[in-house]
């Protein structure tokens, strides 16, 4: 008999979790299995049933079937006869279900946006202090350089003047 590498499913204990990036992972991922049992129960059961949860932000996330409307408009009403109908009972989960991805599509969106421009700011100054000094070591280098470079240099600022003169013509420039 071989014996498993793995420990398999581990009880976790349950408190809270203080890393905040792990906390919104988590919440995430439970978000989801929380909703596709009470899916499970409307479905099984043919039940009507609401959720509603808040993320560590603040943000709610909804899930209700047959749909959130309806069931808290008869609760506030004290009407507990909330008809499913059968025609549009899979209508809802299909509803609530799209909500909460594009809820999830739009908190990914925010987050990875956000770190694209912090990465810009926190790169931006990089990029100009290489820049400044790749233009110190070329001026510094120059001297170092042989015969050999140094005609292969001139070649490229040769080719690169006439690349620039030839623009300036296209461009109706006076350039000479």
């Amino acid at each position: 008999m071989v014996k498993k590498s793995s420990k398999g499913r581990q009880k976790i204990e349950i408190k809270r979790i203080n890393d905040e990036a792990t906390r919104q992972v988590t919440f995430s991922k439970r978000r989801s299995g929380v909703f596709k049992k009470a899916s499970e129960l409307s479905i099984l059961c043919g039940v009507k049933l609401c959720v509603i949860v808040f993320s560590p932000g603040g943000k709610p996330y909804t899930f209700g079937h047959p749909n959130i409307e309806s069931i808290i408009d008869g609760v506030l009403s004290g009407d507990t006869s909330l008809d499913l109908g059968e025609p549009d009972m899979n209508l809802g989960i299909v509803d609530a279900r799209r909500d909460s991805k594009v809820h999830e599509y739009n908190h990914q969106y925010n987050f990875f946006s956000n770190l694209a421009d912090s990465v810009k700011r926190k790169t931006e100054p990089l990029k100009v202090t290489a820049e400044k000094t790749e233009r110190e070591v070329l001026g510094k280098s120059i001297d170092m350089l042989g015969m050999y470079e140094l005609q292969r240099l001139y070649a490229r600022m040769y080719l690169l003047k006439h690349n620039v003169i030839k623009q300036g013509v296209e461009l109706g420039m006076n350039v000479s």
